[in-house]
């Protein structure tokens, strides 16, 4: 039995890319996962769909990591449907963070 089996894991930015990735490893592994999006509802529910297709258990929140308040309601939202939290990976980059662009 892996060392993940039975665990919760919130990956932030998991909609997609490596977070996407790293989400779907942790499903294999048995843990249950929580896909944080910010902006793409449909591609956080195709990664859910990818993880419960092969028996895994995910679920989607949307949150955006440069809000304190959003950050409450995921955990909020992972604790109501697992009842816990055991593995966090912020993967997510706060956008307001990033350098404005040149034109």
């Amino acid at each position: 039995m892996s060392s993940l089996q039975d665990k919760v894991a919130i990956v932030t930015g998991s909609s997609r890319g490596i977070g996407s990735v790293i989400a779907k490893d942790l499903a294999k592994e048995g843990s249950s996962l929580v896909i944080n999006y910010s902006g793409s509802e449909a591609a956080a529910k195709g990664v859910v769909d990818e993880i419960t297709t092969v028996g895994g258990t995910a679920i989607a929140v949307q949150a955006n990591v440069a809000s304190p308040g959003d950050m409450t309601a995921l955990f909020d939202a992972a604790i109501a449907q697992y009842g816990k939290v055991d593995i966090l990976v912020n993967n997510a980059l706060a956008s307001s963070n990033l350098p404005a662009k040149k034109a």
